[in-house]
C-alpha cells in the first residue's frame, strides 16, 4: 500500500506540486480577510447574561466608552495656580475628541449653591488664571468634601486628579473609530507634556483598553512569530544534522500555517489576542509530524548511503521505510490533537474556541503536507546527510539501559513524585484579573495600576435600579433605600468610589435649605425631590445633562461602583453580598442584577466548567481511539497515565510557583492533551511493533524503542518546549502565561514517557521471561 502511494506520488510529482501549490496559494489569499477585533466584549456570547444586562444599561442610559487623564503635578499638589490652568486647558481640548459626549472634570463640575430660593449650578471654577489663594483654597475645600468628586476625580490628598471622557462609538467600523479615538488622545497627552511638563500625565479607560487587545495582537504576530519561525529552524538544523531536512520541514509548516489562516480569512474569523496565538501553536505542535517522518527517512537513508542504489532509489526507499513505520503514529497524534484543540468549543469564550477551532485546522493541514508534500519533496530533491545520530546513540542507549536497570526504584520513585507535585494542583485559584491580561510592559496596564492606586480604577459595578412600579424616581422611599445601598458600598474595603444620584438629591435639599449640613438628607416630600431635580436638569449646560444617570421616564436611576483591583473569587463574593443586603433590605421591586467587570469572574467560572467536561470528553474519546488503534482495551487504558498525569503536574507546579489561574490557562489541559498523546503513541507503537511483529522481550522492545523513537521524541519536545516559551515574551499576559505552562506540560510529558512509562509496562509484562536473544537486534 505504501509503495502504490509513492510510485503515485513519482508518477505525478510536477503536476500533484502544481495544484498542491495553486490550491495553496488560493488558500493563502483569504489571509486579507483576516481582521483584528478591538473590543474587550468579544470574549463573550452575544447570549451572555452578564453582557446582555451590561448593553441594557448602555441601551437604557449611554454606552461607556471613557477615556481616562490621570494628571500628577510633580509639585504633590493639584490645587494651585498652574495645575487648575492646565485642567482647564485640558478640559476644553478634550471636547474635540472624536465622537465625544461628556468631558468630566475638576474645572466643570457642576457645583449647586442656594441663594434665598434660587437655585445656583455653574462650574467648580473658570478662569484659572485669575483665581485668588483664597478662592483656590475654597475650591479645594468643596472637592475634598464632594463624595462624587473624591476617588473619581481627585484623590483623598489632593496630590492626583483626573479627567473622563465619554466618548459614544457609531459601531460602524470598530476597526477606524477606536484607534482614530486612541490616536487623538494619545497627540493630545504629548500636546499636554510639552505645554506643562511639570505635570505627569497617563492614560486610561475602556477605549484604551478595547485598543490595547488588537495592538498586543500585533505586536506579537509581528515580533513573536518570526522569533519562533528562527528559533524552531535553528533547533531543527542542528537536531537533524541535515539542512536539507529541516528547509523540507519548514515548507511543511509554513505552508499549514499559510493555509490555516487563509482559509480562517475566507470563513470570517476574527482575530482576537487569544487567536492570535494560533501560528505560533501551529508552527510548534506540527513540527512532530515532520520531525517523526524526517528522523526515520534519514537514519534509513545513513544505513544504505553507500550501497550502489542512486539518491532517487535510496531516498525512495528510505521515505516507503519511514511513511511505512510512522504513518499510523503520524494519524493518531494528529487525529488526537485535533480532537484535544476541538474540545475547546466546550469554552463560554469565543475567543477560546476560535483559537481550538483555527489550531485543529493547521494541525489538520500539517498532517497533509506531511504526508504530501514531504514525499513529495522527497522524491524530487536530493538530500546530503551527516554521521549517524540516532539509532546507537551513546545518550539515548544509556538513558535505555539506565531506564531498565532501575526500573523498579523509578516505579516506586515517579509515582510519589507525581502524587506529591499534582497534590499542589489544587491551591490554584480562580483569578481573572483584567488589567493583568497584558504584561507590565504594556503602556495601558502601568497606567491604569497607576490610576487604581492614586485616583480610581477600572473596576465597575453597574446597576440600573428601577423605582416603584407606577412612580419615579423622587420617590422618598426609593431614594432612602438607594442611599443605604451605595453606604454599604461605600463601606466595603473593596470599594473606591460610589455613583449615585442620592447624592446629587441630598446636596440639592441642602442647597435648597440655606446650605445648611444638617439638610443633606432625602426629602421627604416626593414632589419637592422631584422639583429639586427639574432645577438643577434645567440649570445643567449642553454636554453634561444626567441622562448617563437617569432613564428617559425617569422610572429607574444608574448606581455605578469603582472597585479596587479584585480577584475573581472576591468580585464574585462581593457580587453575592449585595444581592443578598438588597434582598434583606430594599423593597422586590429593586432587586436586580450587577453588570460590568463582573462578567469576567463569571466567564472564566464557566469557561473552568466547560473545559473539564470537554477535557473528560476528549479523553474518553482519545481512549477509545487508541484502545482501536493498539487493538487492546489494557494498552489504550495504561496509556491514559502518561497522557494523565503530565497536566496535573504541571498544574501542580503552578501551584507553587504562582497559584493563580486565568480563564486562558484553564484551556492547557484541553490543548495540550493531543500533544502529549503524541509521545505516548509514538512510544507504544514503537513498543507494541518490537513485541508482535519483532517478537522482542518485553525489556528488548523497550530497548528497541528508546532507540527508535526516544532521539524523535526528545527532538520534537525540545522544538515545542523552546516555540511555547517564545510566547512568554508576549505582551498579552494570557498567551504568556499559557506559553510557559504549555511548556512546563510538554516537559513533563518527556519526563513520564521516559521515566514512569517504560518501569509501568515493564511491571505490567513482568511475567515474560528475557533472554540474551531480546537485545540481538542490537548485534
Amino acid at each position: 500500500m505504501t509503495i502504490r502511494y509513492l510510485e503515485f506520488l513519482r508518477r505525478w510529482r510536477w503536476w500533484l506540486l502544481a495544484v498542491l501549490m495553486l490550491v495553496t496559494a488560493i488558500l493563502i489569499s483569504g489571509i486579507r480577510f483576516l481582521d483584528f477585533t478591538a473590543d474587550y466584549r468579544v470574549f463573550f456570547t452575544q447570549n451572555d447574561p452578564y453582557l446582555k444586562r451590561l448593553n441594557t444599561i448602555h441601551e437604557t442610559y449611554t454606552k461607556d466608552d471613557t477615556v481616562m487623564f490621570i494628571l500628577s503635578p510633580k509639585s504633590g499638589n493639584v490645587f494651585n495656580s498652574e495645575v487648575l490652568e492646565a485642567i482647564e486647558w485640558l478640559t476644553d481640548q478634550a471636547w474635540y475628541i472624536p465622537y465625544v459626549q461628556r468631558v468630566d472634570s475638576l474645572k466643570n463640575f457642576q457645583y449647586t449653591l442656594g441663594r434665598q430660593d434660587e437655585l445656583i449650578v455653574r462650574d467648580l471654577y473658570a478662569s484659572a488664571g485669575k483665581l485668588s489663594r483664597e478662592d483656590i483654597e475654597e475650591i479645594r475645600k468643596i472637592a475634598l468634601k464632594e463624595p462624587l468628586l473624591v476617588r473619581r476625580v481627585i484623590s483623598k490628598d489632593a496630590k492626583v486628579t483626573g479627567l473622563h471622557v465619554t466618548v459614544r462609538l457609531p459601531g460602524v467600523d470598530e476597526h477606524t473609530e477606536i484607534p482614530s479615538v486612541v490616536k487623538y488622545v494619545r497627540q493630545l497627552a504629548q500636546k499636554f507634556r510639552q505645554r506643562y511638563p511639570k505635570i505627569e500625565v497617563r492614560l486610561s479607560g475602556g477605549v484604551l483598553m478595547s485598543n490595547a487587545f488588537p495592538e498586543a495582537s500585533q505586536q506579537d504576530m509581528a515580533t513573536l512569530f518570526p522569533l519562533m519561525f528562527t528559533l524552531v529552524f535553528i533547533v531543527l538544523w542542528v537536531l537533524l544534522g541535515s539542512l536539507m531536512a529541516a528547509v523540507w520541514a519548514y515548507m511543511v509548516l509554513l505552508l499549514a500555517i499559510g493555509a490555516t489562516m487563509g482559509l480562517a480569512g475566507w470563513m470570517g474569523f476574527e482575530i482576537s489576542p487569544p487567536s492570535a496565538a494560533a501560528p505560533n501553536i501551529i508552527l510548534t505542535v506540527s513540527v512532530a509530524d515532520c520531525v517523526h517522518l524526517l528522523v526515520t527517512f534519514l537514519l534509513v537513508l545513513k544505513q544504505g548511503w553507500l550501497s550502489a542504489l542512486g539518491w532517487r532509489q535510496l531516498q525512495f526507499q528510505a521515505l516507503a521505510q519511514s511513511l511505512r513505520v510512522n504513518y499510523q503514529p503520524i494519524f493518531l497524534t494528529s487525529l488526537t490533537t485535533v480532537l484535544g484543540f476541538l474540545t475547546l468549543n466546550f469554552s463560554d469564550s469565543p475567543p477560546f474556541r476560535d483559537l481550538g477551532n483555527i489550531s485543529a485546522m493547521g494541525v489538520g493541514f500539517a498532517f497533509f503536507y506531511t504526508i504530501v508534500l514531504l514525499p513529495l519533496l522527497a522524491i524530487v530533491v536530493p538530500v546530503r546527510v551527516s554521521l549517524p545520530r540516532y539509532k546507537g546513540s551513546p545518550g539515548i542507549s544509556w538513558l535505555a539501559d539506565f531506564v531498565i536497570k532501575y526500573r523498579l526504584p523509578l516505579l516506586l520513585g515517579m509515582p510519589v513524585l507525581v502524587i506529591g507535585l499534582s497534590s499542589f494542583a489544587f491551591k490554584n485559584q480562580l483569578n481573572d484579573d483584567l488589567i493583568k491580561y497584558f504584561s507590565p510592559n504594556v503602556q495601558f496596564r502601568s497606567d491604569t495600576e497607576y490610576a487604581t492606586k492614586h485616583l480610581t480604577g477600572m473596576y465597575i459595578m453597574e446597576y440600573s435600579l428601577p423605582a416603584p412600579p407606577g412612580s419615579t424616581i423622587t420617590d422618598p422611599e426609593y431614594l432612602d433605600a438607594l442611599d443605604r445601598f451605595a453606604q454599604w458600598y461605600r463601606d466595603r474595603p473593596e470599594t473606591l468610589h460610589v455613583y449615585s444620584i442620592a447624592d446629587i438629591i441630598k446636596r440639592l435639599n441642602m442647597n435648597m435649605h440655606g446650605n445648611e449640613r444638617a439638610w443633606y438628607k432625602i426629602p421627604q416630600s416626593k414632589d419637592l425631590a422631584a422639583q429639586y431635580l427639574l432645577l438643577y436638569e434645567m440649570s445643567l449646560p449642553e454636554g453634561l445633562e444626567l441622562n448617563d444617570r437617569i432613564n428617559v421616564n425617569k422610572s429607574a436611576s444608574r448606581m455605578t461602583i469603582t472597585l479596587k483591583n479584585l480577584s475573581s473569587d472576591e468580585m464574585l463574593a462581593l457580587e453575592q453580598d449585595a444581592d443578598q443586603w438588597l434582598r434583606e433590605n430594599a423593597p422586590a421591586y429593586m432587586h436586580v442584577g450587577a453588570a460590568g467587570t463582573i462578567m469576567f469572574a463569571h466567564i472564566g467560572r464557566s469557561n473552568i466548567r466547560g473545559m473539564l467536561i470537554g477535557t473528560m470528553v476528549a479523553f474518553a474519546v482519545i481512549s477509545l481511539t487508541l484502545i482501536l488503534a493498539f487493538r487492546s482495551v489494557f494498552w489504550g487504558l495504561l496509556s491514559l497515565v502518561p497522557n494523565l498525569v503530565p497536566a496535573w503536574m504541571a498544574f501542580g507546579l503552578w501551584g507553587v510557583m504562582h497559584g493563580q489561574v486565568s480563564m486562558g490557562l484553564s484551556v492547557v489541559a484541553a490543548m495540550t492533551m493531543g500533544i502529549v498523546v503524541d509521545d505516548t503513541v509514538h512510544f507504544l507503537s514503537k513498543y507494541l511493533h518490537a513485541r508482535r511483529q519483532l517478537a522482542l522481550s518485553p525489556m528488548g522492545a523497550v530497548h528497541y524503542t528508546f532507540e527508535h523513537v526516544g532521539s524523535a521524541m526528545l527532538i520534537t519536545s525540545i522544538v515545542l518546549v523552546a516555540g511555547f516559551l517564545v510566547l512568554t515574551l508576549s505582551d498579552f499576559a494570557i498567551n504568556a502565561q499559557m506559553g510557559l505552562l504549555v511548556a512546563i506540560t510538554i516537559g513533563f510529558a518527556l519526563l513520564t514517557d521516559f521515566f514512569l512509562m517504560p518501569p509501568l509496562i515493564l511491571w505490567a509484562e513482568r511475567g515474560v521471561q528475557d533472554d540474551k536473544k531480546a537485545y540481538s537486534y542490537l548485534a
